[in-house]
């Protein structure tokens, strides 16, 4: 028996989305500062170096495959039984794959210490293929309420335990266990809330369909692993482990304000496209609306903390982390341009053209390795920061706008909407310079330039009320299967 349900809006999901992401990276925030207090930059970095072993892997574990839930224009019940048996038996094997080719791994990036890490840490890998299916799901409906909940138990669970176990010496292992754990319980709460019972099939007639979807995306998400991540692997190789826990600092605060604005946003971004892929104007128009609000949202508290870093770093980090501040304004234009350069890429999935954007990042990558290493080489920290913002804003970002100005998006419009966000982000840094040169005091100096900043927020986002109300608007009756009392 079918029944029609209707979504909740995209405005609605995109609400909870934010309440979700603030909560999770406060908490994230609050742990992390004890944690660097506690470990030290030594212990970061040899985390840091299991964790890009684990976002590499993770970048392809499910073969693409379950992106096909959110852009399906049918039931995707139909399609969910392979995915699920796709899903999890690749992310099994390259579980197994990762934990055997730890050492090697850890020899090539200069910390050996980071084998044990990693092996643990690589177990998230298998979990998420488990629950790859139930978050799609949830994506595609929009029910970023019970999303919540489910990263919420992920994120305190994983942050507590992990600050317990490093008071009691663990390191950087502490950190692995923690992220584990809370992996573990929110797998088993995803599968819970799925739309739709978890079963496993095998549809031969759609595993062709499925991987001709899937794995050009796992491609270009291997190549966004490399260009996100390149940076990660150079400091590390070139500068050492110390200088690698420095530069994770620089950017997990950069890209601090971006997962708090921006991924709420980017959530919702693919289902909103996908519900409105038939409606060339409205798929223009969702665009249109969805880059000019992140703008006014992201673009002015951007520029206060590039500008006020220094103070920022000093006063919540201590003065032993002074160091990462050398990485912290160039990390926040990569990330920036990258906020953008993730919104073109899900525009351009939900238009099947997935091979164009493999292209585009493959273009980056060649482009930034030389870079970064040029960078780390002649000016350490600095230079790798520096050739990471460059690439992403002078390289990739042009690359997907020209992308865009083929599937008939108006590139001008895009630059007219973001023209008053990136004059309000100006006078914002400007304003935020002149109080870090007069006013003595960090927390005096982040309190002005904080209120001058969520001042020329608060003044965007008035005129964006037709912006905002055209991301409400977009909703649809989907047709789903009354899902069965019995467990599967």
């Amino acid at each position: 028996m079918t029944s029609t349900a209707t979504r909740p809006g995209a405005s609605s999901a995109f609400g909870w989305s934010v309440l979700n992401t603030v909560l999770s990276r406060l908490g994230t925030l609050g742990i992390g500062i004890a944690l660097a207090r506690v470990l030290g930059p030594e212990s970061f970095g040899t985390f840091a170096v299991a964790l890009v072993a684990l976002m590499a892997v993770l970048s392809f574990n499910e073969l693409g495959v379950s992106l096909a839930i959110v852009r399906w224009p049918g039931d995707p019940a139909r399609i969910v039984p392979t995915v699920n048996t796709i899903s999890v038996v690749s992310s099994g094997i390259f579980c197994a794959l990762a934990i055997l080719a730890a050492p090697m791994f850890t020899e090539a990036v200069g910390d050996s210490g980071a084998t044990d890490v990693i092996r643990i840490l690589t177990v998230s890998v298998f979990i998420n293929g488990i629950v790859a299916s139930p978050a799609a799901l949830l994506q595609r409906n929009f029910q970023e309420k019970k999303r919540l909940g489910i990263d919420q138990v992920n994120v305190w669970v994983g942050a507590v335990l992990s600050l317990v176990l490093a008071l009691t010496g663990m390191g950087a292992m502490a950190l692995a266990v923690g992220r584990v754990t809370g992996s573990l319980i929110s797998a088993a709460m995803f599968l819970k809330a799925s739309p739709l019972p978890y079963r496993f099939g095998l549809d031969r007639k759609l595993v062709g369909p499925l991987l001709r979807f899937g794995l050009p995306l796992a491609g270009t998400s291997i190549i966004f692993f490399a260009v996100g991540y390149a940076d990660q692997l150079v400091t590390g190789s070139v500068l050492g482990t110390t200088a690698l826990g420095f530069y994770l600092l620089a950017f997990n605060l950069a890209n601090l304000p971006i997962s708090i604005i921006a991924q709420p946003l980017r959530r919702v971004a693919p289902a909103s496209f996908s519900a409105v892929q038939h409606d060339p104007a409205r798929l223009n128009d969702a665009l249109m609306s969805i880059v000019s609000v992140l703008g006014c949202t992201l673009l002015p508290t951007v520029a206060f903390l590039a500008v006020c870093g220094e103070p920022l770093v000093s006063l919540v980090y201590g003065q032993p982390w002074l160091p990462a501040v050398a990485a912290l304004s160039p990390l926040f234009v990569a990330s920036v341009c990258k906020v953008f350069c993730d919104l073109a890429y899900d525009y351009l999935v939900v238009l099947g053209k997935s091979g164009a954007v493999l292209v585009v990042q493959f273009v980056g990558l060649v482009a930034l390795i030389p870079l970064l290493l040029a960078g780390g080489a002649w000016f350490g920290l600095a230079g790798v920061a520096a050739a990471q913002a460059a690439i992403t804003g002078f390289v990739i970002l042009p690359l997907y706008l020209w992308r865009l100005s083929k599937s008939c998006v108006k590139v001008v419009s895009l630059f007219e909407v973001m023209l008053l966000p990136l004059t309000a982000a100006i006078a914002t840094g400007a304003l935020a310079w002149t109080a870090d040169s007069l006013i003595p005091g960090d927390l005096a100096v982040l309190a002005v330039g904080g209120a001058i900043a969520l001042i020329m927020t608060a003044g965007l986002l008035v005129n964006q009320g037709a912006r905002i109300k055209e991301i409400r608007s977009i909703r649809q009756p989907v047709a789903s299967p009354q899902r069965s009392n019995h467990a599967s």
